[in-house]
């Protein structure tokens, strides 16, 4: 995890003893310190890493005593680490000085000597503040990003996704990165969230990317986010994506998809952990096991020069590919009954059922939108079906596409629905007509038709 347990406490202070009493005080109450001599010391500390907050000293030369050192020192810390509270410390405290200080953002104020419960207090109080201004930071990106934290149902009785699923389950418990591969709408970000759930990071957050819905324009803030005033409209810090998946897992869709003048920037935090927001040169680091998915030939990518042979080799350290929809025809029916019910709950006709009508229809279909297009599919079914059974009628296919493209990717009975339909709509229905262009009888295009369910053949068709 990037961030220590443990809160931690920037000291500055001229005086090696006064730095000393400090760190032994604070190990006493649980708190971590490091100390720094100098404002240009305490400034170099805050970009290496984060502090929960800080105990600054006023003044810092020989023979000064007007604490503007420490003021200067204090709006630098601000506009450095805004979240980090810092309290003013000094041996020649005043009321004026003090209101200065509290006007230039200091959270609190302490005179030297100190007592030591006041300052235990002071500094209690401050570090509880941050965390929670830390937390409720991270739940705002959150929820501005609309995580998904819900279940999806993964459905394997094929025997090709019996074997995806027997190899997702061995790499789970492993943090190895893992790309997943497959056609649109195959159900990658099902198998991301399955990769997810069945790891040691379950209880951490699953962060879900589209690259292919962030611009280049914005890659930088949107993956690493960045500080207050890093660009004409940042006019507050954001935190990035690798940073919220920080100890969880962060799913990258449509990988790519990434920029070529972005994968360098990538490949760094998949190989150190490590990345600066946007505007600010403080490093951060991250512990993030990696899912990415793609439908693009990332080998064929490399080979043309849009995309590093070194970030798709952290990329996909396993490969997970994912068969269509077509391919794995037994999990057509118990998909779509899924997909019913969910549909029918949401809009409250529980009843609703597949009749076999629509059920030959599902298993004649040839999917080109995999199982996505099956889930909109029983979705408009649940509203459109007029009764408790939902009817081949009631099933809204999209149009065919050309049989040179899916000829070759379709099963034999799902090429005959194909020609068989085809034929029908070019004779505009006269099944007389369209038995003859297929070069079959009349009788046998009846009982093509009903066990592909493309028609009623009780009568409604024309006979020429």
């Amino acid at each position: 995890m990037a961030r220590e347990s443990i809160p931690t406490v920037l000291v500055a202070d001229d005086q090696a003893d006064v730095r000393e009493a400090l760190r032994l005080l604070l190990k006493s109450e649980g708190v971590a310190c490091v100390g720094a001599a100098s404002p240009a010391q305490a400034l170099e500390a805050v970009g290496r890493r984060d502090f929960t907050c800080a105990l600054i000293d006023g003044n810092y030369s020989r023979d000064t005593t007007s604490g503007e050192e420490g003021l200067d020192l204090l709006e630098s810390l601000r506009r450095q680490a805004p979240d980090m509270p810092v309290v003013m410390m000094t041996a020649w405290g005043n009321v004026p000085l003090a209101v200065q200080a509290m006007r230039r953002g200091a959270a609190d104020f302490i005179e030297k000597p100190w007592d030591n419960a006041r300052l235990m207090s002071v500094l209690r109080a401050q570090i509880a503040l941050s965390d929670s201004t830390r937390r409720q930071r991270r739940l705002e990106a959150e929820n501005a990003l609309l995580r998904d934290s819900s279940s999806s149902e993964l459905i394997a009785e094929s025997a090709a996704m019996r074997r995806v699923v027997a190899m997702v389950e061995r790499i789970a418990p492993s943090d190895a990165n893992v790309l997943v591969l497959g056609e649109n709408g195959t159900g990658k970000g099902v198998i991301a969230q399955y990769l997810h759930q069945r790891s040691a990071r379950a209880a951490q957050a699953l962060v879900k990317v589209n690259m292919g819905g962030i611009a280049e324009s914005v890659f930088e803030s949107e993956m690493f986010g960045h500080v207050r005033g890093a660009y004409t409209d940042a006019k507050s810090e954001r935190i990035g994506r690798f940073e919220l998946a920080d100890g969880g897992t962060l799913f990258l869709d449509e990988v790519g998809n990434v920029p070529a003048s972005q994968q360098p920037k990538l490949l760094r935090v998949l190989e150190d952990g490590e990345f600066e927001r946007l505007g600010s040169s403080h490093t951060q680091h991250v512990n993030v096991r990696l899912v990415s998915a793609t439908n693009a030939d990332l080998q064929g990518e490399v080979a043309a020069g849009r995309f590093r042979r070194d970030l798709l080799y952290r990329l996909n350290t396993f490969e997970v590919s994912l068969p269509p929809l077509r391919e794995r025809t037994e999990d057509i029916l118990p998909l779509a009954r899924s997909f019913l019910a969910h549909s029918a709950q949401r809009y409250g006709r529980a009843s609703l059922r597949l009749a076999a009508s629509a059920e030959r229809a599902l298993q004649g279909w040839h999917w080109p939108g995999n199982v996505r297009e099956l889930q909109h599919l029983m979705e408009r079914a649940a509203l459109l079906a007029e009764h408790d059974q939902v009817t081949a009628a009631a099933l809204s296919f999209g149009a065919a596409p050309e049989a040179a493209q899916t000829l070759d990717q379709m099963t034999l009975d799902q090429a005959e629905a194909w020609l068989v339909k085809r034929a029908l709509d070019r004779c505009d229905g006269n099944l007389q007509h369209a038995a003859d262009a297929l070069g079959i009888t009349r009788q046998s295009l009846y009982r093509r038709m009903a066990k592909h369910a493309l028609r009623d053949v009780s009568g409604d068709a024309q006979v020429g």
